[in-house]
């Protein structure tokens, strides 16, 4: 076996890397694809059962559904590199997928809903309404004038003390409405202040390392 695979499949399932059976829906395949593309990118290995063990597929026809998922269920499409691995007479399609700068690609849900998904953990999850609210400020052109004053300083000095922080905590901290709470914690993330993570389906928000002195 090559050595690249195998030490590929034995780091498992997780952010980066998907493994898949075989395809039997291009519109699932469609979720990882813009999963990977909206997060880190990420590696889908078709051939591979849950546990590792090598199944094999028809290289052909499985690349035939990669490439319906990336251009019929993808909005917008997502690119893709395929590579052939032929291993112990079964064969391997290694998916490539790089971290989009057109983020949010959107797939369909089971009920043909188009909606964005990220990648947490092992998992392919809808993106919250802050992410998506993050994404297209981050796309706007429109320039942010932020002074920071006694609000944004009380969250930055909770920050160096805490964790992270949730748009509630925040709103009551600093005495303010949830809306404006979460419209300042979106321009400071755009800022590069404070980083954004979806966390057990929650919206949190840490300091940035480079701004915890």
């Amino acid at each position: 076996m090559s050595r690249y695979i195998a030490n590929l499949i034995s780091r498992g399932e997780g952010l980066t890397l998907d493994f898949k059976h075989s395809i039997t829906d291009s519109r699932k395949i469609a979720r990882s694809l813009v999963a990977f593309a909206n997060t880190a990118g990420g590696n889908l290995l078709i051939g591979v059962k849950d546990n590792g063990n090598i199944a094999g597929v028809n290289s052909d026809e499985e690349y035939y559904m990669v490439e319906a998922a990336s251009q019929l269920y993808c909005k917008p499409e997502v690119p893709f590199e395929v590579v052939r691995w032929d291993i112990n007479e079964k064969t391997i399609l290694e998916v490539k997928v790089k971290p989009s700068k057109r983020k949010p690609h959107k797939a369909p849900d089971k009920s043909g809903k188009y909606k964005a998904y990220i990648r947490i953990n092992d998992q392919n999850i809808v993106a919250s309404h802050v992410q998506l609210k993050i994404w297209k400020a981050q796309k706007s052109k429109k320039p942010i004038n932020m002074l920071l004053g006694e609000v944004e300083n009380t969250l930055i000095e909770y920050l160096k003390k805490n964790s992270s922080i949730t748009i509630d905590k925040f709103s009551r901290i600093g005495f303010i409405s949830l809306s404006e709470a979460e419209r300042i914690l979106i321009d400071m993330t755009v800022m590069g202040l404070v980083e954004y993570k979806n966390l057990h389906d929650q919206d949190i928000f840490l300091l940035n390392i480079q701004n915890k002195t």
